[in-house]
């Protein structure tokens, strides 16, 4: 891996994609052993960041389940706008279900109390919070995910969904901001 440049900035090597794979099917795993016996979650993806998490995750659970897709924006540039705003809703009735929410990375967790506070209204039987990055230090708020990928520190990161204003998403790989 080597390192790469956008808008100006250079971002270094930070977790392999093979690092990445293993971590997704572990927590496939975690949540196949969660889900009650005859139960088919509904995992919501939140886009556009969590599209590849969502799809590796989704595929690599090994039993019946359904995907549906939201959008909500909060980022602009490098940084959080600290307002969450829908762009994309969720159209299926959640009532009763297990709800996994697939999110690339939890920063500040205004985004994902937000979410979770707007689908608890919908009267699911439970939500879990599944994200690829967590930033303890980072967190304003009680959020508490039950599957995390990688806990990461408080880095401005890119790749694997990622982004600096809609680019590097598609890089296999997660980069790291490098030190100046």
């Amino acid at each position: 891996m080597k390192q790469v440049t956008y808008n100006g900035l250079t971002f270094v090597p930070y977790i392999e994609k093979e690092k990445i794979a293993e971590r997704i099917s572990e927590i496939a795993s975690e949540i196949k052993k969660d889900t009650p016996e005859g139960a088919i979650p509904l995992f919501v993806c939140v886009l556009n960041g969590a599209f590849p998490f969502a799809s590796d995750l989704f595929r690599a659970v090994d039993t019946d389940a359904e995907i549906t897709f939201i959008r909500l924006k909060s980022y602009e540039g490098m940084g959080t706008t600290g307002v969450v705003k829908e762009v994309m809703g969720l159209s299926e009735n959640i009532e009763g279900r297990r709800i996994i929410i697939i999110e690339d990375i939890i920063d500040t967790g205004n985004t994902i109390k937000r979410l979770v506070d707007d689908l608890e209204k919908m009267n699911p039987a439970d939500i879990k919070i599944a994200t690829l990055l967590f930033k303890p230090d980072s967190v304003q708020c009680e959020v508490k995910p039950d599957y995390v990928g990688f806990p990461i520190p408080s880095k401005f990161i890119i790749g694997y969904g990622l982004d600096l204003d809609g680019m590097a998403r598609n890089l296999p790989d997660i980069y790291v901001l490098k030190e100046q």
